[in-house]
């Protein structure tokens, strides 16, 4: 199950231009802890890919609920280290 809170995603529409919902959209997703913003709870960076398009995500693990915290278009560094992850397996 995938979750978010709702006044996070009006501010990712605003910001990104996409709704927190597309990250069911995401499909080859590449995994990795957020060590820098894991205070309460840990968080971890996700990249994958949304319509072709590589895409990053912060999220939490709640049980079997997902929480996503924000989604974005992937930066130059992480379609780089998402491409040479992907190639290995």
């Amino acid at each position: 199950m995938i979750e978010f809170d709702s006044a996070k995603d009006a501010a990712n529409v605003r910001k990104h231009g996409l709704s927190l919902a597309r990250f069911a959209d995401m499909t080859k997703r590449l995994v990795a802890e957020d060590l820098e913003h894991s205070e309460r709870e840990p968080r971890w960076n996700v990249i994958g890919m949304i319509d072709q398009r590589a895409y990053a995500a912060a999220v939490t693990y709640r049980g079997e609920t997902i929480r996503v915290i924000s989604l974005r278009v992937a930066s130059r560094k992480e379609r780089k280290h998402y491409g040479e992850a992907t190639k290995q397996s």
